[in-house]
């Protein structure tokens, strides 16, 4: 074999969204890219704010000296500080410079976390329905990923599930807020209930146990809703996240992770986090791009945008007889499949040039996936197939 067994195999079983791109640029072909409604990309198709360009014309015509060359590793001081005076004006906690740790996205931040904290063969909990990549990301680190379902009907905390799994050999849980691919928020109450659960294991395991935030979404809730942070609820937290979201910056690969100043031993994880950063390879985040966010810690696109295609989406959808659960975040929807099988649902919905990802690419099966971070015209264009998809696997309105 060319590559790697273990490679082969994950590229077979993580294939969902490659092969709907794929036949997206099929179909595109044969019917026109206007008649083809493609749901797949959580890929923002929203421009920068102005204040990003600014900025950004600002630094090309007054380039500073060396800006371009190596810097620590944690990042540059001065867009760590922007970050931590953010974070604690969003914790209330304490939050200094030295907890911050520039990455490349949020993916990066999560992957230095895991490669600082993991001994082979420990665990880290991931709730489903979950992001594609955290069971190879757990595995790029000698771990081990342990899935664990929200409620089924609601998708909040299922803590008594959660409180089962646990066990010596737990090391972290992944908690995605705003998550993808559902799109709902966990509550204050339910996080502050999680941070009660994991204390007390901890004094039972007598190990530490860390609860990692991957908050690329944090800032795009809706109805007036906040996300909570972590850090008022899990004392061994650590936030990873991006601006590929709130800025619209998903291709500039700049994220950060902030460790929550009343973890253990704080200081040592951070030299941990950023020794690994080193040595996986990321070296540092992107210089220009962290010159330029370091003054954009405040800014970030029009949210209202995305409000306005999930109502479209949810009253329409819903109006037709598709069951979900309306999500306070993010970008997503994630119904109940109308078949049994959401994958043959999914090869149904390709028959009238919709484009969406199966549920079991989440681990969970039995529902599908719609990314609504596409053009509202589109979304306009798509509702006649969805009404006649609808009608043809017989969902009663």
């Amino acid at each position: 074999m060319a590559i790697a067994t273990k490679i082969q195999a994950s590229i077979e079983s993580a294939s969902w969204i490659r092969k709907m791109f794929e036949e997206g640029e099929r179909l595109r072909k044969i019917h026109g890219a206007d008649n083809v409604y493609d749901f797949t990309l959580g890929n923002p198709n929203i421009e920068p704010p102005a204040e990003f360009y600014a900025e950004f014309r600002s630094l090309a015509q007054n380039p500073l000296p060396g800006m371009h060359r190596y810097m620590s590793n944690a990042g540059y001081e001065d867009t760590r500080r922007a970050v931590a005076e953010f974070m604690a004006g969003a914790s209330g906690q304490a939050v200094t410079a030295g907890q911050v740790m520039m990455a490349c996205g949020a993916s990066g931040a999560l992957n230095v976390v895991l490669k600082t904290i993991l001994n082979p063969g420990e665990e880290v909990i991931i709730l489903t329905p979950h992001f594609v990549e955290y069971k190879f990301y757990i595995d790029n680190h000698g771990g081990v990923p342990r899935e664990v379902w929200t409620d089924r009907k609601t998708f909040q905390l299922d803590l008594a599930a959660i409180e089962a799994a646990i066990n010596s050999k737990t090391r972290a849980i992944i908690v995605n807020n705003p998550n993808n691919p559902t799109g709902v928020v966990y509550s204050a109450e339910s996080l502050k209930q999680l941070g009660d659960l994991v204390q007390k294991k901890e004094r039972v395991l007598e190990r530490q146990i860390y609860v990692i935030s991957d908050e690329p979404y944090s800032r795009i809730a809706y109805d007036g809703k906040q996300v909570p942070n972590i850090f008022n609820a899990v004392d061994n937290s650590v936030i990873v996240t991006s601006h590929s979201k709130d800025l619209a910056l998903p291709g500039e690969r700049i994220g950060f992770l902030v460790a929550n100043p009343r973890m253990t031993h704080v200081d040592l994880f951070m030299e941990g986090a950023v020794f690994c950063n080193r040595t996986l390879g990321f070296v540092n985040a992107p210089a220009l791009m962290q010159r330029l966010v370091a003054k954009l810690q405040h800014a970030s696109v029009d949210m209202k945008a995305y409000e306005r295609k999930r109502d479209l989406l949810y009253n329409n959808l819903t109006a037709m007889g598709f069951r979900m659960v309306k999500p306070d975040g993010a970008f997503y929807l994630f119904p109940q499949s109308p078949l049994a099988d959401d994958v043959e649902f999914v090869k149904a919905a390709q028959k009238h040039n919709i484009l969406l990802v199966p549920g079991a690419g989440f681990g969970a099966p039995g529902f599908f996936r719609i990314a609504y971070c596409v053009d509202e015209a589109m979304i306009e264009r798509s509702l006649p197939a969805w009404q006649a998809l609808a009608e043809e696997v017989g969902i009663k309105q």
